[in-house]
């Protein structure tokens, strides 16, 4: 007989298996590894399957033991008398090779491994490598390994070595997980959440996040997603499935960790610097509508919120209080989080003077507790007053939602009975989550009604919410065409070019972003004369090689009023060298910060931030992928927090913001067509002002630059 742990029997080159039916939807299942010990994995997994009503074969395998759980065991996998669905190979991490390659011998349709994977396998490759290997020779979906296995909450089908609750009830929440501990908090969780598939997807050595993603989308029982990665093994997959997500409304909410880690090339250039891996994925995550969360309780929060299939209607948030000072904590709290309190309409404002108690202001938000007098009566019409107003797209009953000794007394009564009048979502959000009861909290998440906890996780799921209602608004992109000019960029890019100050800037201008008049010069009398030709007042900067951060090195003099100024700035200068750049002065305005950075996993990428000086120090920045038109830039620039500088403040006018964002859409074409041959650029500063924008400065880090550690040292130096 053939040996199953026979090297040659697998190949690394394989297809990865994208249909999971065998491994999630598996009607028959052998554990490998099946163990009587109570608190073993081997035990856990057939005490799981069997406790949960799962109405499929079980057979535990073990030549050791007779049974296992009152069900008979057999010694090998290929004992079992049939091929299985699923085969669990519960075993170390030294029995991995020869149990899986038996595994699949037997015919078994996919595979789970709880094991670390640690070590190396029979012909010395990684155990991982290896065992992705024979997954995919064999054209098998594999769970993990180093994962804690999944539910099928529907089928009740609990492959997992490890302890969770009995009384799972299934929902419409699929959550993948690459921690397997926040996969077992989440299913833990005691606020209702309820999932119809949870799975702790391990190291993926077969079978990516993208695979889960697109066979929970492709369940009618699916209402959001929720994502909790470490990394994107297979990018192109994860768009394809975000996609079909996409084109069904299922929301995807995810977690991404490991935020802090930078690009090889972020030495080189702010734009790289501030990208970095994260910005790269949130242009991805920005493109194909994902709902960045910072934390699970804004996870558990932002899933509960669309579990409902309610979207936002136009308009802002209404909500009604019990509290000033809480109605205050929530204005306060919807500023940062960017989520509107529009004022009511004259007729809401009618219905709520005649509803409130004498002294209470008729206005979003609405502090609805008086005298406490006939306080049910006037909660109920508050909430209808603001459900009728067209300018509300979501409305908010915000108390904190602690047991009442009188249960006559509770909110449970008027919040759903206002839920069950409105189509438009209709949400108790908590101010502290560590008081609300437990059991109204359970009545009106069972009603429809989600029960959000805490203030700012609760204001960042409305917002999410509202996001999702804006992108479904815009249109496809279409990709974007460029003139002969801005063609010809790429042949000489592709040479590996170093290009000097006044170069790049021909570069952005002629892909349609206006830059201010620059030339370059060599001497002091071709300085003057070009000062001359360009007009006074000028700016003087080296342009000595190696000198990126100009101002850093002394190395910029602005305002020059004529010849004299202009030697004397000169002689300064060739301090760091006899090259210099003379431009016309820029008119005052708002500094921006416009780039590319091209990501190994997601391509090149578009940043915005806030300019000059401060674009590193602020760290004040949004990412999107190219192709961009005028309202994904306008969206980009609302993101920002020095936006509110762009409409004028302390008297200063307005900046044109419709030039940016031409701009912006002008950069997103030059990133879509030199994408291949440049690592980064920058724009710094982009100067915007009452009659347009211009580019003061730009770097352009080459493929080939960034590729010679020491160019790039000398670039930055």
């Amino acid at each position: 007989m053939e040996s199953t742990a026979d090297p040659a029997r697998w190949t690394s080159n394989a297809p990865a298996v994208t249909g999971l039916h065998p491994l999630l939807e598996a009607r028959s299942v052998a554990i490998i590894g099946a163990s009587p010990r109570v608190g073993s994995v081997g035990n856990h997994v057939v005490r799981q399957l069997v406790r949960g009503g799962f109405a499929g074969a079980v057979h535990p395998v073990n030549p050791r033991h007779a049974e296992v759980e009152g069900l008979a065991c057999a010694p090998t996998v290929a004992d079992v008398g049939h091929a299985v669905d699923l085969a669990v190979v519960a075993v170390g991490d030294d029995l991995l090779e020869e149990q899986m390659a038996a595994a699949i011998t037997a015919g078994a349709r996919s595979v789970s491994i709880f094991s670390s994977c640690h070590g190396t396998a029979s012909d010395g490759t990684p155990l991982t490598s290896r065992l992705g290997a024979m997954a995919r020779t064999a054209g098998i979906p594999v769970c993990g390994g180093n994962g804690m296995g999944f539910l099928n909450v529907e089928a009740s089908l609990r492959v997992c070595g490890f302890y969770h609750p009995w009384d799972l009830q299934p929902g419409g929440i699929t959550f993948l997980s690459h921690s397997g501990s926040l996969f077992s908090a989440m299913l833990h969780n005691h606020r209702g959440l309820r999932f119809n598939l949870a799975v702790s997807t391990g190291n993926e050595m077969a079978t990516t996040m993208d695979a889960y993603l697109a066979h929970a989308v492709a369940l009618p029982s699916t209402k959001a997603v929720g994502l909790l990665l470490e990394t994107v093994r297979n990018p192109a997959g994860l768009a394809a499935a975000l996609e079909m997500a996409d084109k069904a409304d299922i929301p995807v909410v995810a977690l991404k960790v490991g935020r802090t880690a930078r690009s090889v090339a972020a030495v080189a250039t702010h734009t790289a610097a501030l990208a970095g891996d994260h910005g790269a994925f949130e242009a991805f995550a920005a493109r194909h509508g994902v709902h960045l969360v910072d934390t699970m309780d804004e996870m558990a929060d932002t899933l509960q919120l669309f579990c409902t299939g309610r979207r936002a209607a136009p308009g802002g948030l209404g909500a009604v209080h019990d509290s000033g000072g809480e109605r205050s904590l929530l204005i306060d709290t919807a500023e940062r989080t960017r989520v509107p309190l529009p004022p009511v309409s004259g007729a809401t404002r009618a219905a709520l003077a005649e509803a409130l108690d004498a002294g209470l202001e008729p206005e979003n938000p609405v502090d609805a507790w008086g005298t406490g007098h006939g306080a049910t009566d006037i909660f109920a019409r508050s909430l209808a007053a603001l459900t009728a107003d067209d300018g509300l797209g979501v409305i908010a009953l915000c108390v904190d939602l602690t047991a009442e000794e009188v249960p006559e007394d509770s909110y449970v009564r008027i919040v759903t009975e206002a839920a069950g009048a409105t189509d438009k979502p209709l949400a108790v959000i908590t101010n502290l989550a560590g008081s609300v009861d437990p059991g109204d909290a359970g009545v009106l998440t069972a009603a429809g009604v989600p029960v959000l906890r805490g203030t700012e996780t609760a204001l960042r799921a409305v917002r999410h919410l509202m996001d999702h209602r804006d992108r479904l608004e815009l249109a496809a992109v279409a990709p974007q065409q460029v003139n002969e000019a801005a063609s010809a960029w790429y042949r000489r890019l592709a040479t590996g070019l170093t290009l000097p100050e006044a170069t790049a800037l021909e570069l952005v201008r002629d892909f349609g972003i206006p830059t201010v008049a620059t030339e370059t010069a060599t001497t002091l009398a071709a300085a003057g004369a070009v000062a001359d030709h360009i007009g006074y007042p000028v700016a003087l900067k080296t342009a000595a090689r190696g000198v990126m951060h100009k101002s850093d090195a002394g190395g910029v003099v602005l305002g020059i009023a004529g010849p004299e100024e202009l030697a004397a700035a000169y002689h300064r200068l060739a301090a760091l060298g006899t090259d210099v750049v003379v431009q016309a002065m820029a008119p005052g305005g708002v500094e921006i910060a416009l780039g590319v950075h091209v990501d190994k996993q997601f391509g090149p990428v578009v940043v915005v931030g806030a300019g000059g000086t401060l674009v590193e120090v602020l760290a004040d920045r949004v990412t999107a992928l190219p192709p961009l038109d005028l309202s994904r830039a306008h969206r980009m620039l609302d993101r920002l927090r020095m936006r509110p500088l762009l409409d004028g403040v302390r008297g200063a006018p307005a900046c044109d913001r419709d030039a940016v964002a031409a701009a912006i859409v002008a950069l997103a074409g030059l990133a879509a067509h030199l994408g291949d041959v440049i690592v980064s650029l920058d724009v710094n500063p982009l100067v915007a002002h009452p009659g347009g924008c211009l580019a003061v400065d730009a770097v352009v880090l080459t493929a080939d630059v960034a590729a010679s550690p020491s160019v790039v040292r000398e670039v930055v130096r």
